[in-house]
């Protein structure tokens, strides 16, 4: 099967799973290669179009056991002719739960084919000095693994005939996927962000939020309704002056920092 270029998509506000997805197209290692980032409100104005001589990556964390909602909302828009696509899903070393099936689902439903699967450990966004969770993954280790992946489903392509000959991939999860309503509810429900005095008011936390949370104009105030939970504006603090000040998401953290010790590997489906 011919395929003429690649279109990148993902959804990452700490850059993790663009990481991942970056090196998981350097081991298909095709000449044309377009990205969509879709990680800020911006970039999710557009629709995706997409035709059967391309080869879709898309990649997405897992919050609360599912794809992350903002880009599976996206994708609900998306115009896919028949196009080969490979579902990537990142998640902190917990579980994935019904994460990939809902985006295999996603894909399935808006016109692409799915051709691979994979659900790859990062960094978890609670994880910090004092309760690290997967602290510094994808490690070398990991992107080893996806530039191998890459290069599999290469071989893969290569190997089908036409898109009509791609079998359907069975990946692990549940239906109806697991009910995240209630977590989110309750977490969004207490302001998790303290800010100290070390804030300039430089206004990279409002830029880098990925849902508009945090007004722009001062960086104390913050939507919790909207926030996703992802700490991107913790981690890219130049000041470090945002830290978490709630004793339920500390404990949480504290709680996941224990029970997500043992290293989990990433997982194929070809």
């Amino acid at each position: 099967m011919k395929i003429e270029s690649l279109k990148l998509v993902y959804f990452s506000p700490t850059g993790t799973t663009k990481k991942i997805i970056e090196i998981i197209a350097k081991g298909i290692n095709h000449s044309a290669v377009e990205t969509v980032d879709i990680t800020q409100p911006e970039g999710r104005k557009q629709q995706l179009r997409t035709s059967e001589n391309e080869l879709l990556i898309i990649g997405v964390p897992v919050y609360f056991g599912r794809a992350q909602t903002k880009a599976i909302e996206w994708l609900n828009t998306m115009k896919a002719h028949n196009t080969p696509t490979v579902c990537i899903v990142v998640y902190g070393n917990r579980a994935y739960d019904d994460a990939l099936l809902e985006l295999k689902d996603t894909t399935i439903k808006n016109g692409g084919i799915p051709v691979a699967c994979a659900a790859f450990i990062g960094e978890h966004s609670f994880s910090d000095s004092e309760t690290p969770i997967a602290a510094g993954r994808p490690d070398a280790e990991d992107l080893s693994r996806a530039q191998l992946f890459g290069e599999k489903i290469r071989e893969k392509i290569l190997s089908i005939p036409s898109i009509n000959h791609i079998a359907d991939i069975t990946v692990h999860g549940n239906y109806p996927y697991i009910d995240m309503v209630e977590s989110k509810k309750r977490l969004s429900s207490v302001g998790f962000i303290a800010v100290d005095n070390n804030c300039s008011h430089c206004g990279d936390c409002a830029q880098n939020c990925p849902v508009s949370a945090i007004d722009p104009e001062s960086s104390v105030l913050i939507d919790t309704k909207k926030c996703i939970l992802c700490r991107a504006c913790i981690k890219k603090c130049p000041a470090n002056a945002r830290k978490i000040n709630n004793d339920m998401i500390k404990n949480i953290a504290l709680r996941l920092s224990q029970t997500c010790q043992e290293r989990k590997e990433p997982i194929y489906f070809l």
